[in-house]
C-alpha cells in the first residue's frame, strides 16, 4: 500500500464509530423532528375541524333565528 494512503487510513479509520455515531444521531434527530411536525399538524387538522363545525352550528343557528 502506499505509504501516503496508509497515513491517511490510519488518522481516518479510528475516528470511524465517531462519524458512524454522529450521522445515526442526526437521523434519529430528522425523525424525532418529524414526528413532532406530523403530530402538531394532526391535532392542528382535528381543532381546525372542531372549528369548522362550530361555526356551521352558529351559522344554522343565527339562519334558525332570520327565519322566525
Amino acid at each position: 500500500m502506499n505509504p501516503i494512503l496508509a497515513d491517511i487510513y490510519s488518522t481516518i479509520l479510528p475516528s470511524a464509530p465517531y462519524i458512524i455515531a454522529a450521522y445515526a444521531l442526526l437521523w434519529v434527530a430528522l425523525l424525532v423532528y418529524v414526528l413532532m411536525i406530523f403530530r402538531g399538524t394532526k391535532k392542528a387538522t382535528a381543532q381546525l375541524t372542531l372549528l369548522e363545525e362550530a361555526v356551521a352550528d352558529q351559522q344554522a343557528k343565527a339562519r334558525a333565528a332570520k327565519d322566525e
